[in-house]
């Protein structure tokens, strides 16, 4: 089936669905994006009205894509992970030392819905700690919707390419989320860089999928993975404080909390 006839058929579908399509030249649709799976999934939350709107890519890449979508007029981010050639065996790696989904074993397809459950629950525990992260609304299957970081349809820009005021205080207040990260929403983000942030007056935080609980065996280590990413990305642009003393403080609040 060439790309052209794709896109017929996906918009027949969607558009059968009661959803409208916007910019839909602009879609980049593939096979393995929406597959059967993901327009079964797209279906329910459809059904559910939670989707109105699907609009053109927000970002493409090896494990997901992201569309701009609409729920009533509000902007809306529909993550949609790619069953056929999104890292099942990585994802696996965080699943299994997480006793939240330590007991998901099976096919592909089986560890990427957990995964996207997991995205979910973690976006919801950092956001009810307060931590800047996009609102976490519906998940079904491997589709994960979520409130849209960004202004007339373009998402904020990622950290790295942002024009920062104050690095310093930027710097510090990126410390604190990840302070309260793990002190109150009792998570290590993992991935953190500045590839997973995003900066529009303050810095956000996003793609938590990898995230993991304070019991898993490699929490520690992928704290101090991020303060270094962190501290490294900073060193540029402003003095950065020593990583060990950083931890210690982190460890220790969360020593104190009851």
């Amino acid at each position: 089936m060439s790309l052209e006839d794709q896109q017929e058929r996906f918009d027949r579908e969607i558009e059968a669905m009661g959803v409208r399509l916007k910019d839909a030249d602009q879609m980049k649709v593939r096979e393995d994006v929406f597959d059967e799976v993901t327009l079964i999934a797209l279906y329910k939350l459809v059904h559910k009205k939670l989707i109105s709107v699907i609009g053109g890519p927000i970002s493409t890449g090896k494990e997901a894509n992201v569309f701009y979508g609409e729920q009533d007029g509000r902007g809306i981010a529909i993550k949609i992970y790619r069953i056929q050639t999104a890292n099942f065996k990585a994802m696996s790696e965080y699943l299994t030392g997480d006793r939240r989904f330590s007991s998901i074993r099976g096919s592909r397809k089986e560890i990427i819905f957990a995964w996207t459950k997991k995205e979910y629950s973690n976006l919801a525990r950092a956001y009810e700690a307060g931590i800047p992260v996009p609102q976490p609304l519906a998940f079904d299957r491997n589709i994960l919707l979520m409130e849209f970081l960004g202004e007339s349809e373009r998402p904020y820009p990622q950290l790295r390419v942002a024009a920062v005021d104050d690095p310093a205080a930027t710097y510090r207040e990126i410390l604190g989320y990840m302070e309260t990260l793990f002190v109150k929403a009792r998570l290590v983000h993992a991935d953190l860089s500045e590839y997973n942030i995003l900066y529009a007056q303050r810095p956000y935080l996003i793609d938590m999928g990898q995230a993991v609980t304070l019991d898993h065996p490699r929490a520690a280590s992928f704290l101090f993975r991020d303060v270094k990413n962190i501290n490294r990305f900073f060193s540029r642009y402003c003095d950065v404080q020593d990583e060990e003393e950083i931890m210690q403080r982190i460890l220790g609040k969360a020593r104190q909390e009851p």
